[in-house]
């Protein structure tokens, strides 16, 4: 299931990005794809249920550009917030005038969290499932939300590509093999 992920991530991630070199990917077919295969999520949610999606993930056309580079979920301020997967804690503390929690999962992956303030430190392990910290006010001032952002291999991917919510592309032949 990896591989189609990884390949889905691909497909988001902007133009001239080297996601695909980093990870050694071909265009070869994987041998573990299976076409009856579900859309099984890799990570949970970071708030008890699939929360709804205030703000879209939104990948900028260059690696500085305009961009959104995560999802804002739906999490009035209190809400408890979860570790989607395994991992050790990265970052805990204030970028600007916000707490950010960032985990380093397996994989090249990194999770990042704000406003979330938590009693975790560097170096930390989380376990999945485990709470890692509470919404603060200071995202979405309207309606109090989660940003949650990952990257992978230090580029930023949609988060919803490991939570099960994109769904499959299935490549058919254009043609007919010999």
């Amino acid at each position: 299931m990896l591989p189609l992920v990884l390949a889905l991530v691909l497909a988001s991630t902007p133009a001239g990005s080297s996601a695909g070199a980093e990870l050694g990917l071909s265009s070869s077919p994987s041998p573990r794809w299976n076409a009856d295969a579900r859309n099984d999520p890799l990570w949970a949610w970071p708030v008890r249920a699939a929360a709804a999606v205030e703000r879209d993930y939104l990948a900028p056309p260059t690696p500085y550009g305009r961009g959104h580079r995560g999802v804002d979920l739906h999490a009035p301020e209190g809400t408890t917030v979860l570790a989607p997967a395994a991992g050790t804690v990265h970052f805990a503390g204030w970028v600007v005038d916000r707490p950010v929690l960032s985990i380093r999962h397996e994989g090249g992956l990194l999770s990042s969290y704000e406003p979330v303030e938590s009693e975790l430190s560097t170096g930390d392990g989380v376990m999945k499932g485990e709470t890692i910290g509470t919404v603060v006010a200071g995202h979405c001032s309207d309606v109090g939300c989660l940003h949650f952002g990952v990257r992978l291999h230090g580029e930023y991917i949609s988060p919803m590509l490991l939570l099960g919510t994109v769904p499959r592309s299935v490549l058919l032949p254009t043609r007919r093999l010999p």
